[in-house]
């Protein structure tokens, strides 16, 4: 339950946040946030990251709901049970699910964070989650998958034969 509170306030804050540079920033326009680190924008992104598979909505929509059901389908059966693990795939959830709604509705994701620094592309706090969501899934299966999930996949496996 606490998972799915997480995922929905995450996909809340994404969108709560898409909401306000729509209204408060217009489109391609840019406002100071954190000074000489990062910049607030309005763009409207047409394709996935770095604008990769720009026009392709519908090949974007369905890729984003195929992997937001086979996370629910990991999270609701336990096949992932390691804690790490599931809060990984929960962050990702929230992102997936955050820029699915975007690209269902308007046809376009809304990005807003800037780095001034250095250059990067636009993005926005469900991407940030599905950065961030997706490392911690790669550090749950490099150090911690075998040890715990692989192991029980194994038991369940042979108990089978």
């Amino acid at each position: 339950m606490l998972l799915a509170a997480v995922a929905v306030i995450l996909v809340a804050l994404d969108q709560f946040v898409k909401y306000w540079v729509k209204e408060q920033i217009p489109l391609y326009g840019a406002r100071s946030f954190l000074e000489g680190f990062i910049q607030l924008t309005h763009v409207q992104n047409l394709g996935a990251a770095w604008s990769t598979f720009s026009g392709m909505r519908w090949v974007l929509v369905s890729i984003s709901a195929v992997v937001s059901v086979a996370i629910v389908v990991l999270l609701s059966r336990r096949i992932v049970r390691y804690p790490l693990g599931r809060w990984a795939l929960t962050i990702v959830l929230a992102g997936a699910v955050g820029n699915l709604i975007d690209r269902a509705i308007f046809g376009y994701v809304t990005d807003m964070f800037r780095f001034q620094f250095f250059e990067f592309p636009v993005f926005n706090v469900a991407d940030m989650c599905v950065v961030i969501g997706g490392i911690l899934t790669g550090i749950y299966y490099v150090f911690f998958y075998e040890k715990h999930d692989g192991k029980r996949e194994r038991r369940d496996e042979a108990a089978g034969d």
